[in-house]
């Protein structure tokens, strides 16, 4: 194992003590919550200095990286929608930093360049995303972002002419936004970071070439910081979407003509159940939970001087609706049931018309429909296969390809299982297993293990390129499907929710102590990653069980529970999480909160964590508080040290070249902490 050559960087503590609920709370590095001060400047500074002692003299490293650019370094398709017959994407070339937005006059076109974000001239980490296209196919809305943030600038594209306009949005988050049917203006709600009242929320009419001082506004929400307002429109109507997040999140949902005179219509109002609008067809379809936990799609039929009628179209069914797209006058959806997607299709009655086919071993996903044929789009992947992108047709029942992304892995030599095991409360909780053939075959192995475990996200099998790379040295790949999802339904989700967080957490644990319990692995050979959610997943995992992993790998988390909600728009998540500012939320949320779990003289594994100054979902103090912590608190001669990066984020938008950087740093770790 690689020597550390720099001593770990060293702080005081500064505690500071707030009493909540009656508890006594120490915080002693709240001043790392300061990004731009000089001492925290200073603080990062040295713990990069600290970092790249450790990584930059990794033995392998640069073969690593090799094989890694590799991986990367091929041609890739995304953010693929069409209009006509016009497909709009983003493509990257194979050593390109940045993908570009192309477009395709047919399935066979050639793929014509419309925009090249290094024509800008600021540098490698501008990166450019189409957005939306006017229903004549004329005009294209795209977004431009500066490293990992989240907001952007907004700009308009003269398709024919390859000319920008004028009219562009100023650096914010765009929450709704529509082509006027006459291409001759749009509508839009954005927030900018510059508004004189950040938290007014509303929606304008813009005039292409006008001043958006002379903006009219259209509608008007209020103003609050727990508000926010979308937009949604068919060509014809406009729907404004209201969200009060409030102890529970309320909704509220008009609808307008584009004619200005028209007045607005409640669609729904005060709701506190989900309602997710969609204007097809002159009709009103929607997805919610309202007398449907696992959801169901409805029509909501609209009669003058009567409260609006719900009629059910897909009703609710045993497993959990994960999404859904209307192709022409067909509705496909798809389901998780148990870890296998499926696709059913139904006509605007309701009458199933067919199904999608799909292997149990691949994820599928619905890209988007098309308003003039019953053609969907759709990506496939698997945990040996990368994803490609497909046309589908009801009609033929076929799959087309549109694009494919060519990775150099030999996927035949590999394979997968599924396993069960028991969680702490008596559950059977599947697992999928991973690896080289002969991996799978028996014997106990270098092992990496993830999930997630939250927001009802279901773990499907994925390709990853981490995971191919350290599968092609022979590790265990590992990922339970732990409650927080909703591969069994609602309930499934429901019974690692906020209070019941915890489950969540031990179901986790629970196929650690499988892994060694079945000489999978062992805890010398048994390394845990996992970003956001599943960031606070690992952080979880490594402070209650630091006995039961060797080395972990905690990206863009937030782990500090107490005061989680107070930056940012993350009070947007206290149904998930409940807050500290209940008291019966504040006794779980304590129980776990990684940052409050350090232990003086504990002995840690190996810890990487990751963050940046861009990432303003799970705010980078969270990275910085707990690199800290584990440092001053660690008895073991495990390396814990923080990878930041200044124009990192939480929008997977880096350039090529330092997306190979940062995932070499990572295999390089895992590889030099499990002796691969």
């Amino acid at each position: 194992m690689h020597e550390l050559t720099l001593p770990q960087p060293s702080y005081p503590a500064e505690p500071v003590t707030e009493i909540l609920h009656g508890v006594p709370i120490t915080d002693p590095y709240r001043w790392l919550e300061d990004q731009d001060s000089p001492r925290t400047r200073n603080w990062i500074e040295h713990q990069t200095q600290y970092a790249r002692a450790y990584l930059n003299n990794i033995p392998g490293r640069d073969g690593i990286r090799k094989r890694v650019r590799e991986f990367l370094a091929v041609e890739t398709h995304d953010s693929v929608q069409r209009v006509g017959s016009r497909y709009f994407f983003r493509k990257r070339l194979s050593d390109q930093e940045q993908p570009c937005i192309y477009m395709r006059d047919g399935a066979e076109g050639d793929d014509q360049l419309l925009l090249d974000p290094a024509d800008r001239k600021t540098g490698k980490y501008t990166a450019i995303k189409p957005l939306s296209v006017s229903l004549d196919g004329h005009l294209l809305l795209y977004e431009v972002k500066e490293g990992g943030e989240r907001t952007g600038t907004f700009e308009c594209l003269d398709i024919q002419n390859r000319k920008p306009l004028c009219d562009v949005l100023p650096r914010g988050y765009l929450r709704g936004f529509a082509f006027a049917p006459d291409g001759k203006s749009f509508y839009y709600v954005h927030e900018s970071m510059d508004a004189k009242r950040p938290h007014y929320r509303a929606a304008y009419h813009h005039i292409l070439g006008a001043p958006f001082s002379e903006d009219r506004e259209i509608f008007c929400a209020g103003e609050d910081e727990k508000l926010r307002l979308s937009l949604t429109s068919d060509g014809k109507r406009l729907g404004f979407l209201v969200y009060r997040f409030l102890e529970k999140t309320h909704i509220d949902f008009y609808l307008q003509a584009f004619d200005s005179q028209a007045s607005l219509e409640v669609v729904v109002a005060d709701a506190d159940y989900s309602f997710g609008p969609r204007l097809i067809s002159d009709k009103i379809l929607a997805i919610t939970d309202r007398d449907a936990p696992n959801l169901r799609i409805i029509e909501v039929r609209l009669h003058s001087g009567c409260p609006p009628e719900w009629v059910d179209v897909v009703p609710e069914q045993v497993n959990r609706i994960n999404s859904w797209v209307v192709a022409k006058d067909r509705i496909f959806v798809s389901y998780i049931r148990q870890t296998a997607t499926h696709v059913d299709v139904f006509d605007f009655a309701g009458t199933k018309t067919g199904e999608l086919h799909t292997r149990p071993d691949e994820t599928v996903r619905l890209i988007s429909g098309f308003r003039t044929s019953r053609e969907v789009l759709i990506e496939t992947e698997s945990l040996t296969e990368p994803i490609g992108i497909f046309r589908y047709s009801e009609t033929s029942s076929e799959r087309t390809p549109w694009a494919q992304k060519y990775i150099p892995f030999d996927s035949p030599n590999y394979s997968h299982t599924q396993v069960w095991y028991t969680s702490k409360d008596g559950t059977r909780v599947p697992m999928f297993l991973m690896g080289r053939r002969d991996v799978l075959q028996s014997g106990a192995h270098p092992t990496i293990m993830t999930s997630y475990g939250g927001y009802g996200v279901c773990m499907t099998p994925q390709f990853s390129i981490f995971v191919a790379f350290l599968a092609e040295r022979g590790c265990l790949f590992a990922l339970p499907n732990i409650r927080g999802g909703s591969e069994f339904g609602v309930d499934w989700h429901n019974a690692a929710k906020r209070r019941n967080r915890q489950t969540a957490y031990d179901d986790f644990l629970c196929a650690a102590e499988w892994l060694v319990q079945t000489e999978r692995s062992t805890p010398e050979r048994l390394a845990i990653f996992g970003g956001s959610n599943s960031g606070l997943l690992v952080g979880v995992a490594m402070t209650q069980r630091p006995d039961l992993f060797r080395a972990v790998v905690c990206m863009v988390p937030i782990l500090d529970m107490l005061r989680y909600h107070l930056f940012d728009n993350a009070h947007i998540w206290r149904e998930e999480f409940g807050t500290a500012d209940d008291p019966n939320d504040f006794a779980v949320l304590r129980s776990y909160s990684p940052y409050h779990a350090v232990r003086q003289g504990a002995a840690y594994p190996a810890a990487m964590i990751v963050s940046g100054d861009l990432d303003k979902n799970c705010n980078p103090l969270h990275a910085r508080k707990m690199t800290a912590r584990l440092q001053a608190a660690n008895a073991s001669l495990n390396p814990i040290f923080l990878d930041y990066n200044k124009f990192r984020g939480h929008s997977p938008v880096l350039p090529l070249s330092e997306r190979i950087e940062g995932l070499t740093d990572r295999i390089a770790f895992l590889c030099d902490q499990l002796q691969v």
